[in-house]
C-alpha cells in the first residue's frame, strides 16, 4: 500500500467515526489535517483492539501486534495502512516514537485496572490516553515550547475527565469505575450504588465535585494559553475548538443534573461544527487586529 492509499484509508477511518475532534481538524492546512486524521485512525484503532475486539481476538495479542507494527513504522517497515501512513507523518512532524508507546501502555491499562484508589493513579491513566494525544498534536501543530506543552497536557487531562463521566454508566455497565475510589468515600457513595446506578443526594455531590476537577483542568489550560505568545496561541487554534466542544459536553452533564447513567450526552453535528466555526472565526480576528496593531 502506497502513503497515499494509507492516507485515505486514516481519513476514511476518522470521517467515518463522528468523532469531536473530526470537526476541529476542518480547519487546519491540508497537509496538517491529514496528519491528524493519522494520529486519529492509530489512537482509534490502538483503542478497539481493547474496548471492542474482534470476536476471539486476544486483546494483549493484539496491542503486541500494535507495539509491533510501531517500531516497524519508526523502521520504515510498516504493513498496515495506519502505521505506513503514521511513518510519513512521524516523519515530517517528527512525532517521538515513545510518546505513541506511551499511548498504547495508557490502553493496556484497561485490561489490567477496573478501579483506582486514588486521583494520582487516575492521573497516570488520563495523561496516557490523553495528554500524550496533545503532545503529539502539538508536533503537527507546531507549538512546542514548554508552555504550550503544560497548556496540552492539562487540556488533555480535562476532556478525559469529561470523557469519564460522561461514560460513567456505560462504564459501570462493564464493571469499570474510572472515578477514584478515595472520591466515592469521600462523599460515602458506594462502588456498589454506581454498579447500580443509583442517583441519591451523595451522588449528586460527588459528581458536582468531580465537575468541578474537570472545570479546574479547562481553566488551568486556558490560562496557560493567555501566556502564550500570540503565534502559539493562533497555532493553537484547532486544540482550542476541541476545548470549546468538550467544555460544552461538560456543561450539558451539569445542566442535565447528571443525567449519565441514560442516553449518552453529546452535541449535535450542527451545534459542534458552530461552536468550530466561531473559535476559529474569533482566532483569525485576533489574529488580524494584532498585526494591524504591531503595524
Amino acid at each position: 500500500m502506497t502513503p497515499a492509499e494509507a492516507q485515505a484509508y486514516c481519513t476514511t477511518l476518522t470521517k467515518r467515526s463522528g468523532s469531536n475532534f473530526y470537526y476541529s481538524f476542518f480547519f487546519l492546512p491540508r497537509e496538517r489535517r491529514e496528519a491528524m486524521y493519522t494520529v486519529y485512525a492509530f489512537c482509534k484503532e490502538v483503542d478497539s483492539a481493547v474496548d471492542e475486539p474482534p470476536a476471539g481476538s486476544n486483546p494483549q495479542e493484539e496491542l503486541r501486534r500494535w507495539r509491533q507494527e510501531l517500531t516497524a513504522a519508526y523502521q520504515g517497515q510498516p504493513t498496515h495502512p495506519v502505521t505506513i501512513s503514521l511513518s510519513a507523518q512521524a516523519r515530517l512532524f517528527d512525532i517521538p516514537q515513545e510518546l505513541c508507546e506511551e499511548l498504547i501502555n495508557g490502553v493496556e491499562m484497561d485490561l489490567s485496572m477496573t478501579r483506582y484508589q486514588t486521583f494520582t493513579d487516575l492521573y497516570q491513566y488520563c495523561y496516557r490516553v490523553a495528554s500524550v494525544v496533545g503532545l503529539i498534536c502539538l508536533r503537527i501543530f507546531g507549538a512546542r515550547s514548554p508552555k504550550a506543552t503544560a497548556y496540552a497536557i492539562d487540556l488533555g487531562l480535562a476532556f478525559q475527565l469529561t470523557n469519564i463521566l460522561r461514560d460513567l454508566g456505560v462504564d459501570a455497565r462493564n464493571g469499570r469505575i474510572y472515578l477514584p475510589l478515595e472520591d466515592l468515600a469521600r462523599f460515602a457513595y458506594t462502588e456498589e450504588d454506581l454498579l447500580a446506578e443509583r442517583m441519591t443526594p451523595a451522588f449528586h455531590a460527588l459528581m458536582r465535585f468531580e465537575c468541578e476537577r474537570a472545570r479546574e483542568f479547562y481553566a488551568k489550560a486556558r490560562q496557560t494559553l493567555e501566556e502564550l505568545p500570540a503565534s502559539d496561541r493562533q497555532l493553537l487554534t484547532v486544540a482550542e475548538i476541541m476545548r470549546g466542544v468538550y467544555s460544552r459536553i461538560l456543561m450539558r452533564i451539569e445542566s442535565s443534573n447528571y443525567q449519565v447513567f441514560g442516553p449518552r450526552i453529546r452535541l449535535s453535528s450542527p451545534h459542534r461544527l458552530g461552536v468550530a466555526a466561531a473559535i476559529w472565526l474569533r482566532s483569525r480576528l485576533r489574529s488580524r487586529l494584532l498585526s494591524q496593531a504591531s503595524a
